[in-house]
Order: C-alpha cells, then structure tokens, then sequence
C-alpha cells in the first residue's frame, strides 16, 4: 500500500475552506462563552471525558472518567474536575503549568451527541475543594480549575458511523494483544506477561482511588 502523494497536501485554509465548502450556520450560533443550561446537563451526565493538552515535549491527550457528575459545574464559566489516582506519568499535568490551554471532549453512553469544550485549567489543591471530591474515602491531589472560553456540542455522525454504543459490535479481549502481551513485548527485562493479565482486573477495581 502506497503512501499518500504530497502533491496532493493542502497547504492553506483557503484551499481547506474550497474544498469543504461555507459553514452551516447552525455549526456557528451552537457555540457560547460558557456553559449554558443545556450544556450544563450534557456534562453532568457524563461519566468520560478525553482531555488534550499542549507543552514543550508535544501533545497530549488522556482520558478522565468517573461516575456521572464527576466534572463539578460551579458555574456557567468554572468547571472543576478531580485528578483521580493514576501512573503517576502526568503527562497533561505536566503540559498545564507551563500552558494552560485545555480542549475536553464529553461522551454520554448511549447518546450520540458529544460535547466539545476549550479553555484554561490550573492546577488547584485547595483542601476544602479536594475534600468535596473526596470517593470511596480517597481524597484526589489536586483538581482542575478550568476556566471555560468556548462550548459547543457535536451531532452523532461520528458515533452513529463507529455504531459506538451497539453491544454487538463490542471486541472481544481475545482480539487483540493484552496489556500484559503489550507489556512483555515493550520490556527490556523478562516480563510475566501471563500473571500481570490473571491480576489485572482485581488490581485495577483496588487501585481506583
């Protein structure tokens, strides 16, 4: 299979614009400054959201989940979400004290909306805050204090064209290579590959928090 011909790059925004044609205007007025009654409910209903951030070693981009509600509206500009127990890679956090810029896509299972939300985050370990958030008697380190500039939400097309929700599409574990596989490959040492996966599920449902 070839690569594709960079004679064919697009290389400005007019020709991107050209190409795809004028915007709809729906697509334009869904977007507020902040967080609406509308948008409130789609992320109060929300359990995951993927957050991307930016800084000198590249890009990032993690996943954030909890039981719905996890991420706290305090009000129309102001969200605050707790940093759950982890690899201690801090990746993203790592990225948010030196560039504050933060872009957050919300999944609602069985819905095929999304919500799209930009802004500002920093870092914040206020103890009255991290105690609101405190789950299953763990108290978080720190939350994200993310100052909202833009949301909007995104129709279903591409979670209606992955059939995102439908059961019967789910992959089966035995598809595709384990974390311990994954692992043991990526190693510079002899792994154990098989007893890391026999654990893996009790392990992870003890070390949530």
């Amino acid at each position: 299979m070839s690569q594709p011909d960079p004679a064919y790059d697009l290389r400005d925004s007019e020709s991107l614009q050209a190409l795809f044609g004028p915007v709809d205007e729906r697509s334009l007025f869904k977007e507020r400054d902040h967080v609406d009654a509308n948008y409130r409910a789609l992320i109060e209903a929300s359990p995951f959201f993927a957050l991307a951030t930016a800084g000198p070693e590249g890009l990032d981009c993690s996943p954030r989940g909890d039981p719905r509600g996890f991420v706290e509206v305090l009000d129309e500009r102001t969200l605050v979400v707790p940093d759950r127990r982890g690899n201690n890679r801090i990746d993203s956090l790592r990225n948010l004290i030196v560039d504050p810029r933060v872009a957050l896509l919300f999944l609602i299972p069985g819905r095929g909306e999304t919500l799209r939300v930009n802004g500002r985050a920093r870092l914040n370990t206020d103890p009255a805050v991290l105690t609101r958030h405190t789950r299953d008697g763990k108290v978080p380190k720190l939350v994200l204090v993310i100052a909202v500039e833009t949301a909007f939400f995104q129709c279903s097309r591409a979670v209606v064209r992955a059939d995102l929700w439908n059961p019967a599409k789910h992959v089966a574990r035995d598809e595709l290579p384990s974390a311990g596989k994954i692992l043991a490959d990526a190693s510079p040492r002899a792994f154990d590959a098989e007893s890391y996966d026999s654990a893996l599920s009790e392990r992870v449902r003890g070390s949530l928090y």
